[in-house]
């Protein structure tokens, strides 16, 4: 994944785990509206919610 073209894209968000703070989570617009579900690959954290 090219994390460049994705954090440069309006509405993209980039922020650490909010249960570690360890890794890096990349969201695009598209997946923020559509409440698609992440997983940080350190803790096992999974959100939206």
């Amino acid at each position: 994944m090219m994390t460049e073209n994705i954090i440069n894209d309006p509405g993209s968000v980039r922020f650490k785990c909010p249960n570690c703070g360890k890794t890096e989570i990349l969201r695009t617009k598209h997946q923020r509206e559509t409440v698609v579900r992440y997983k940080c690959h350190e803790c096992g954290f999974e959100g939206p919610n």
